[in-house]
């Protein structure tokens, strides 16, 4: 960048079409956040040159991009190079959501998909997909907004960006879930809690879960609970030290066990703490209690 520039932090957001991007764009709109909507990949590095300039400084830029254009992804992927040699490490938030979902979105507001053309809108999904394949690999923060209503989205959007910081550190989301609902889309590294014994054939925990004391120290208690927990913190305080060095900002961790009620729910209580502990921001929710 020219003499007498800084270097503004800026997120891109892209991801889905249906997804909630227009969502994320106004949270962060509201958190001060000078947000560009639809900008071409190749102008990115042209709006950070305009946004540092000392005399006009937009010090936190998010621009939203989306697969409009052709060469959507050579563009991205160019134009995030081409800011790394200026300097700017940018943020890519990608939001995700399940092709059903997807669906039922875009019928509910009888809107096409800008992808499907003459063809069903699944086709269109699909299509997209395959664009976004490697920008989503890519991508520092990953989001499944499936099961997320505007305001809940709103509200993980203001829990990574509401707080400037130190861009090094480390935030976390510990999510516990069922087998039988399957894999969260958006986890990086998933923990099977299998191992241990279930709750739900003790007839007086059944209808507890894992953030109650008696369910919480029958999963402990069981033999290589401690061991399991004692281990794998020293994984992943290997991770987290990993991660910050390599930019890597967010982690979604799944815990799984058959569904997502007992075992699961007090061994994400257990990490979500761990991980604290070792100064990291956390954040444990429960995707499948309450479902059975």
């Amino acid at each position: 960048m020219s003499t007498g520039t800084h270097l503004p932090d800026i997120v891109i957001v892209t991801g889905m079409s249906g997804a909630g991007r227009s969502t994320a764009a106004k949270a962060l709109e509201d958190l001060d956040w000078f947000v560009v909507d639809n900008l071409p990949p190749g102008l990115l590095a042209t709006m950070a040159d305009l946004g540092g300039r000392v005399q006009n400084a937009v010090p936190r830029i998010a621009v939203v991009v989306d697969v409009r254009s052709r060469a959507f992804t050579s563009d991205l992927e160019s134009a995030i190079k081409d800011l790394e040699q200026r300097g700017v490490r940018p943020r890519v938030l990608f939001l995700e959501a399940a092709d059903e979902e997807l669906v039922r979105r875009f019928e509910s507001v009888r809107r096409p998909h800008p992808l499907q053309g003459d063809g069903r809108i699944v086709e269109g999904i699909a299509r997209e997909r395959a664009l976004l394949l490697e920008i989503r690999a890519e991508a520092d923060l990953v989001v499944d907004t499936s099961n997320l209503n505007v305001h809940q989205l709103r509200a993980k959007v203001v829990g990574y960006f509401g707080e400037p910081g130190d861009e090094s550190s480390l935030r976390a989301t510990v999510v516990s879930f069922g087998y039988k609902y399957g894999l969260p889309v958006d986890a990086d590294l998933v923990v099977d809690c299998r191992f241990l014994p279930n709750p739900h054939w003790v007839p007086e925990l059944r209808p507890q879960n894992g953030r109650d004391a008696p369910v919480r120290d029958y999963v402990l208690g069981r033999l290589g609970a401690k061991e399991f927990l004692d281990s794998y913190t020293e994984v992943l305080r290997l991770l987290a030290a990993g991660y910050e060095r390599e930019g890597k900002h967010y982690v979604t961790l799944a815990v799984g066990c058959t569904g997502g009620k007992h075992r699961s729910v007090a061994m994400a209580e257990q990490l979500g703490q761990r991980l604290r502990d070792e100064g990291i921001d956390v954040q444990v929710a429960h995707r499948d209690l309450g479902r059975e």
